[in-house]
C-alpha cells in the first residue's frame, strides 16, 4: 500500500512508487532499503531535482522520513550545513567542481545523520570527470549519501551505474500536474489545466505558464506565427521573430534571478546596493557576472528549445487529427486552425515536418547558428505542408 505523502513530499506529483522507495530509505536505520548512492532518472520536467531535494530533506531531518519545516527550508535554500550541491549553468561539469565536491564529502555530518551530496545534471560529466566521482562512490564515508540526477542511466558510465541505486521517474499526467499547480500556486483550476497541457506535463514549465501572462503570450505568438507562414518568403522574418521571442523569454527568466544573486552577493560582502565595491572584492563580483553571462547563453538556447518543443506539440496535434486518433489535443484552443492545417497536408508530410523540427534541435545543440537552423526548419515545414516553395 503506497505511503501517504507528508509535508516534505507535498510538492511532488505523479511519482508514488519513487516516493515510497525514497521514504522507506530515509526511514531505514540499517536495512537493504538504504544505500550510499542514488541515481534519480526521468524525462525533463518529471521532477528529478525536486525529488532529490525532498529526499535530502528527509535524510537530514531530525524528525524522520517526513521531514520538518526548518530542515526543508534550509535544503531548498541550499544553506543546510550537511548538504552540498553541484549544479552548473555550463554545458559540461568541470573536473575541478567534482574534485571539490568529493573532497567535502569526506567530512562527517555536523548536525544530521548523514552528509548529503547532490549533483544535478550528472549526465554533463565527461568520462575523466566521472572517474573522479567513481573513486568517491567506490570508497564512500560511512555516513555520506550521494544523490545524482540525470535524464537516463544510460547517460552515465557503466561503472557509475553499477555503484548507484536507480529510481526511475515517469512523465506525470496532465491532471496530476494541474492539481499540483492549482494547489501550490493558487491559480484557478482552468488555468492550471491549460498550463499543464501546454507544458506537456513539464512541471517547471507548467508553473511558469500558469503564473506568468507574458510567457503564455509568447507561446501563443509562437504557434500563431508557425501556422501563419504561407510561403518560403515568410521564413526569414518568421525565424527572426521566433528568435526574438526566445530571447525575450530567456531574458525574463534570467533578469530577476541575476538581480537577486547580485543583491545577495553584495549583502554577504557587506556592501550596500549602489555602494562602492572595494578593489579586493571586485574579483568575486566579476566571477558572479561571468557565471551569469554563461547562464544567459544557456538560457537563450533553452528558450529556443522550448519554442521548438511547442512547435512539435503543434505538429503532433495536426498528425493526431490526420490519423483520427481521437486523443486530447495539446493545443485544444486552436482546434479549428489545426483541423484546417490537417486537411491541407498529409500524415507523411506532417511527420517530415516533425523530423525537421527535431533536426533543428540537434543542430542547435551542436552549435549551429540558431538563425540558420530555425530558417532551415521553417523552409522544410513550409514545403512539407504543400505550400509555395518560393
Amino acid at each position: 500500500m503506497p505511503v501517504a505523502q507528508k509535508p516534505v513530499w507535498d510538492d511532488l506529483t505523479g511519482q508514488p512508487d519513487a516516493i515510497e522507495t525514497l521514504r522507506a530509505a530515509a526511514a531505514a536505520t540499517a536495512s537493504s532499503a538504504m544505500t550510499h548512492a542514488w541515481l534519480i532518472t526521468g524525462p525533463p520536467g518529471s521532477g528529478r531535482s525536486n525529488l532529490a531535494y525532498a529526499f535530502a530533506a528527509a535524510l537530514l531531518s531530525p524528525e524522520g522520513p517526513d521531514g520538518d519545516e526548518i530542515t526543508t527550508r534550509e535544503v531548498l535554500a541550499r544553506t543546510h550545513p550537511d548538504l552540498s550541491v553541484l549544479s552548473t549553468e555550463r554545458v559540461i561539469i568541470s573536473i575541478d567542481e567534482v574534485r571539490s565536491l568529493v573532497s567535502s564529502s569526506q567530512f562527517s555530518p555536523s548536525v544530521s545523520r548523514y552528509r548529503v551530496m547532490v549533483i544535478e545534471d550528472a549526465d554533463r560529466m565527461s568520462e575523466r570527470t566521472s572517474n573522479v566521482l567513481l573513486k568517491a562512490l567506490e570508497e564512500p564515508p560511512e555516513r555520506t549519501v550521494w544523490i545524482l540526477c540525470a535524464p537516463s542511466d544510460a547517460d552515465l558510465l557503466p561503472t557509475i551505474r553499477s555503484r548507484v541505486r536507480t529510481v526511475r521517474l515517469k512523465v506525470p499526467s496532465v491532471s496530476d500536474v494541474a492539481g499540483l499547480i492549482e494547489r501550490r500556486d493558487g491559480v484557478p483550476a482552468e488555468v492550471a489545466e491549460r498550463a499543464a497541457r501546454h507544458a506537456q506535463s513539464h512541471i517547471g514549465m507548467a508553473h511558469r505558464l500558469a503564473t506568468n501572462e507574458d510567457a503564455r503570450a509568447r507561446r501563443a505568438e509562437t504557434l500563431d506565427l508557425a501556422l501563419g507562414i504561407r510561403t518560403v518568403g515568410d521564413v526569414v522574418p518568421g525565424a527572426a521573430r521566433l528568435l526574438e521571442i526566445a530571447g525575450a523569454d530567456a531574458k525574463a527568466i534570467t533578469e530577476e534571478r541575476d538581480a537577486e544573486e547580485r543583491a545577495h552577493a553584495l549583502q554577504s560582502l557587506g556592501i550596500q546596493e549602489g555602494g562602492t565595491v572595494p578593489p579586493g572584492l571586485r574579483s568575486q563580483l566579476r566571477q558572479l557576472e561571468d557565471d551569469q553571462k554563461r547562464r544567459a547563453t544557456r538560457s537563450l538556447r533553452d528558450g529556443i528549445d522550448r519554442i521548438l518543443t511547442d512547435l512539435l506539440s503543434l505538429y503532433r496535434d495536426i498528425l493526431m487529427l490526420q490519423l483520427g486518433a481521437g486523443v486530447e489535443l495539446v493545443n485544444e484552443e486552436l482546434a479549428e486552425r489545426l483541423q484546417a492545417a490537417a486537411q491541407a497536408s498529409t500524415p507523411a508530410r506532417t511527420l517530415a515536418t516533425m523530423d525537421a523540427v527535431q533536426t533543428a534541435r540537434e543542430r542547435i545543440d551542436g552549435n549551429v547558428a540558431p538563425a540558420l537552423a530555425v530558417e532551415a526548419m521553417l523552409v522544410a515545414a513550409r514545403r512539407q505542408a504543400g505550400g509555395e516553395s518560393r
